[in-house]
């Protein structure tokens, strides 16, 4: 078990279980006692927070991220020391990592879909930049996707600390150089812009459903970064809107002033694009590849090219990027065509410059640098993942650790895996009828690779069972008829029992068996364990009749029931102030907690002519209950035509269930416990035809919501 678990912080924070582990920290759920809620826990790894400088950076750090406030970005509590931990206190997501979503998706995110979500991560970037602060490791694994489809960024201000524990590219890299801007490869200085060429990525991967670079380690994928132009999104997904992909080329410019200024900037351009997806923004002068001759232009075939001898000296470097397709075979019509591409739009150069010759040495000076700086980034590859540890053998090697087998939360908490610094990341979820589901398949790198310090992340596939089982789902809170149909008609025999509960409400689900997740085959049986609400003793209703208003009030509250909101009639029987109708008739069963509604005398009509009723005289208490006799009841109006209408009506969003009554001047006309993942219901309501402002009453868990009139006009 987790050292961890149990663990009460600061007299405050009750660690409850572990939900994930990075390079980092190790990530846990836990009860803030405090205010009462739960929250998210990152504890800093031992080996880290004995570095009295990084803990002091990462308090600085952490703090600073904890003053950012926006719907956009995980919400960051509190920072704290206690027990010899470091940790941060966050907000607990109800989702999956956006890396989650599109693997489960398969395939390229619809351009809509991308166009939410990217508009969401960029107004997150928009308020931290704002404040100063970069994130610096912006990738899908730390966006978060929740279950209503907002997006929250993750982690912010925690990629400064990482950069600055490790020491080496590769280690800097292993997670995110896919995701990392030219100038961060390489070292330079950065600013909000490297943040915006990741976010780039980003859409471009939720476009293309491919990332724009790979390679065999991440040097050859930071290289790339540097020196290669990807593919345009289009030429992977047609269906993608020009404009879009001219976002995101622009977004990724290689040479930071050819990129977003600001991600308010971006931002401006998506909203352009939301309204008119058919808009040309024609970044004619965005230059992929950071050079200082003329900037080579995003366009596809036949477009007119700007540019210089550059071209050849990046399909030097880059032709094997640019034809290859995800499976690493050569395409040699895409080559061709490219090449084409090139020639053509450098002899339209040619031509608008007035000259036809090919003579000058600029080009042949590009190319020779390019091959340059290509061979010395291989060099340094050779270097870091050969030539050095051979010189050098004081670099650790570590045995890389078999996790087929286990269930992913258990590789993520084996002492092995601990222990040598490993971590273990989900791949992907594939069916199998070899491996029972949950259970890893396959991992990389393989067993006893012999790997350096910064490449311990091993990446798994995880069994999803066999496409055959039924898996269990979690009916908890839900309503019994929904799911018995549900499972029956997957074929699975359902066996219902029922039990008393004050907590769950009636004919809704208080547990089942099997538990969620379990695989299930047709013929299988379930049970569902039913509440039949609150294990209460009915009452036996009085006659309230009769009795003032006051007295009936202090009856009901006696009996422990509950009084509605009172309607006022004209009535030539009951003087003003007396009870003329009850809608819960005597002698009937009701539950404590129950809501009455009474109808309430205000004399005779005075448009009738009538004398006006004398004031009620009202005693202390009534000593006796009432009976029928004392007054007498009256009898319902004959039937006459009524006027439908509905009533708008928003259900609160912090609870999952909700009971909803409705009265017409008194009358129950609409009572039922409602899912409020519908938000809005509208019920149906009747009255009388040509009832003038009939009152209206909505009440919600027995608490009086609003009050509203509404004439039944026809």
């Amino acid at each position: 078990m987790d050292q961890y678990i149990g663990k009460l912080l600061d007299n405050r924070y009750e660690i409850l279980e572990r939900i994930g582990s990075g390079g980092m920290a190790v990530v846990y759920k836990a009860r803030c006692h405090r205010l009462n809620r739960l929250v998210a826990i990152k504890i800093l790894k031992s080996d880290l927070a004995q570095d009295a400088e990084f803990r002091r950076r990462f308090h600085d750090e952490s703090q600073a991220v904890a003053m950012l406030s926006h719907p956009n970005i995980v919400a960051v509590y509190d920072v704290s020391h206690s027990d010899d931990l470091d940790y941060i206190v966050m907000e607990l997501i109800d989702g999956i990592t956006l890396k989650q979503y599109m693997q489960k998706k398969g395939e390229p995110l619809n351009w809509r879909e991308a166009l939410h979500f990217i508009t969401q991560i960029m107004k997150g970037l928009s308020h931290a930049h704002s404040r100063g602060i970069i994130h610096r490791d912006i990738k899908p694994h730390n966006i978060m996707v929740l279950r209503d489809g907002s997006v929250k960024v993750a982690d912010f201000g925690i990629a400064r600390l990482a950069s600055a524990a490790q020491n080496t590219l590769t280690q800097e890299a292993l997670g995110s150089v896919h995701y990392i801007s030219p100038e961060q490869a390489r070292g330079s200085y950065i600013d909000a812009r490297s943040d915006i060429y990741s976010a780039g990525v980003v859409l471009y991967e939720m476009l293309t459903g491919r990332l724009p670079y790979e390679g065999d380690s991440p040097i050859s994928v930071a290289i790339q970064h540097i020196n290669s132009i990807p593919l345009s999104p289009r030429e992977i997904n047609p269906d993608i809107p020009e404009a879009l992909e001219e976002i995101t080329m622009k977004a990724m410019a290689s040479n930071v002033d050819q990129r977003y200024i600001s991600a308010d900037a971006m931002l401006a351009d998506l909203e352009e694009f939301r309204k008119n997806p058919s808009i040309n923004f024609d970044y004619g002068d965005v230059d992929l590849l950071d050079s200082n001759d003329e900037p080579t232009q995003i366009r596809k075939a036949g477009d007119t090219f700007h540019g210089s001898g550059s071209a050849a000296a990046a399909r030097q470097t880059t032709g094997n990027v640019q034809s290859r397709g995800s499976d690493g075979a050569e395409h040699p019509r895409r080559r061709k065509s490219r090449d084409d591409e090139y020639d053509d739009r450098y002899d339209d150069y040619d031509e608008r410059r007035g000259r036809s010759d090919r003579g000058s040495p600029i080009p042949v000076i590009l190319a020779v640098g390019a091959i340059i700086i290509f061979l010395a980034g291989i060099g340094y590859f050779l270097w870091v993942s050969f030539l050095g540890p051979l010189l050098n053998p004081d670099i650790p090697l570590y045995s890389t650790p078999s996790v087929v087998g286990m269930t992913l939360e258990e590789a993520q908490n084996s002492s092995t895996i601990l222990e040598n610094g490993f971590t273990v990341e989900l791949e992907k979820t594939v069916e199998s009828d070899e491996y029972p589901e949950g259970e890893i398949m396959d991992q990389s790198p393989k067993a006893d690779t012999q790997v350096q310090s910064g490449e311990r992340t091993i990446k798994v596939t995880v069994s999803g069972g066999s496409s055959s089982d039924i898996k269990m789902g979690d009916y908890e809170n839900k309503k019994l008829d929904e799911v018995k149909t549900l499972l029956e008609s997957k074929g699975l025999v359902v066996k219902v029992e029922e039990q008393a509960s004050e907590e769950v409400t009636k004919d809704y689900i208080i547990s089942q068996q099997p538990e969620e997740g379990t695989a299930l085959k047709a013929g299988d049986e379930v049970t569902l364990v039913v509440s039949t609400g609150p294990d209460l003793e009915p009452i036996a209703m009085i006659d309230l009749r009769g009795q003032t208003l006051e007295q009936a009030k202090k009856w009901l509250e006696k009996m422990d029931l509950i009084l509605g909101t009172p309607v006022e009639v004209y009535d030539d029987v009951q003087p003003a102030g007396y009870v003329v109708s009850q809608d819960k008739d005597p002698n009937t069963e009701v539950l404590p907690k129950t809501i009455v509604n009474l109808t309430v005398s205000k004399g005779p009509d005075p448009n009738a002519g009538a004398t006006e009723s004398p004031e009620p005289s009202e005693s202390e208490e009534p000593t006796t209950p009432p009976t029928e006799s004392q007054a007498p009841s009256t009898s319902p109006s004959p039937s006459q035509p009524t006027v439908q209408k509905t009533i708008r009506i928003e259900l609160p969003s912090d609870r999952a269930l909700v009971h909803v009554v409705v009265t017409v001047n008194g009358q129950t006309q609409y009572d039922d416990t409602v899912d409020t993942v519908f938000r809005v219901i509208t019920p149906p309501l009747s009255a009388p035809e040509g009832t003038m402002q009939a009152e209206v009453c909505v009440y919600l868990d027995d608490q009086l919501q609003s009050t509203t009139y509404i004439d039944f006009v026809k």
